[in-house]
C-alpha cells in the first residue's frame, strides 16, 4: 500500500495512533507504532503497538485477552498520525476502564453513550438477579407471550403517535417500544450487539 511509505515517523521511528471504538465512537487510547507494528497490524488484523517504555513490539491484549481487532485505519492530512477504528474486547485501559480517558479535567461529560445497551444491561441484571416489585421481572415471570403482547401493543402506540404527528408522543412511545424490545431480546438470549452487527453487515455491498 503506497500510503504506508509516506508516513512521517518521528526521530525514533514512531507515529502516534489513536484507537477509537467501532461501536460507540469512544476514544479508547493513544499509543505508538513503528513500521513493524503497522505491518503486523495489517497482516493479522489485530492491533500491534510499540512500547516506548519497554522498547519492544506488543500485541494489544496478548496477556489480558482484551484484544483490539482492526476495522478501519485512517491517516491524517500530514500523514504523521493514525486513527484506528477497532472492535475492543473488554477494556482498553490497564486500570480496568473501558477507555484510558476516564478522567475529566474540564467541562461536561460528552462521551458517546449507548443508551440501548445501558437499558439492556439493567434488563439483563433483573433477569439474572430478580428484584421484588420490578416490572421487568413481572414480564419475565409472565413469559414470552406476555412480553410479545407488550411489544405488539407498544408498536401500535408508535404507529398511532406517528399518525398523530406528535413529536412528544413519538419519542415517548418509541422509548417504551425499545425498552420492551430489550426485554424480549434478553429473554431470547439475543443482545443489541447482534442487531448492530446485522445492520453493519447490511451496509456492505
Amino acid at each position: 500500500m503506497e500510503w504506508m511509505n509516506g508516513i512521517k515517523y518521528d526521530e525514533k521511528g514512531l507515529a502516534p495512533v489513536i484507537a477509537q471504538d467501532f461501536e460507540t465512537g469512544e476514544v479508547l487510547m493513544l499509543a505508538y507504532m513503528n513500521r513493524e507494528a503497522l505491518d503486523k497490524t495489517l497482516e493479522t488484523g489485530r492491533m500491534h503497538y510499540f512500547s516506548r517504555s519497554r522498547g519492544e513490539l506488543w500485541l494489544k491484549g496478548e496477556t489480558s485477552g482484551h484484544i483490539q481487532t482492526l476495522i478501519t485505519l485512517y491517516y491524517d492530512c500530514d500523514i504523521d498520525t493514525l486513527l484506528a477504528i477497532v472492535k475492543q474486547e473488554g477494556e482498553a485501559c490497564h486500570t480496568g476502564h473501558k477507555s484510558c480517558f476516564y478522567r475529566m479535567g474540564y467541562g461536561i461529560d460528552s462521551k458517546p453513550r449507548d443508551h440501548l445497551k445501558e437499558v439492556y444491561g439493567i434488563v439483563l441484571d433483573r433477569k439474572n438477579n430478580p428484584q421484588e416489585g420490578s416490572y421487568t421481572n413481572y414480564l419475565f415471570d409472565k413469559g414470552i407471550d406476555k412480553i410479545l403482547k407488550k411489544v405488539g401493543e407498544e408498536s401500535a402506540e408508535v404507529i398511532i403517535a406517528a399518525k398523530n404527528n406528535s413529536k412528544d408522543e413519538i419519542v415517548y412511545e418509541t422509548a417504551d417500544l425499545l425498552y420492551h424490545l430489550s426485554v424480549m431480546l434478553a429473554d431470547r438470549d439475543v443482545c443489541w450487539d447482534d442487531v448492530y452487527n446485522e445492520l453493519s453487515r447490511r451496509k456492505k455491498p
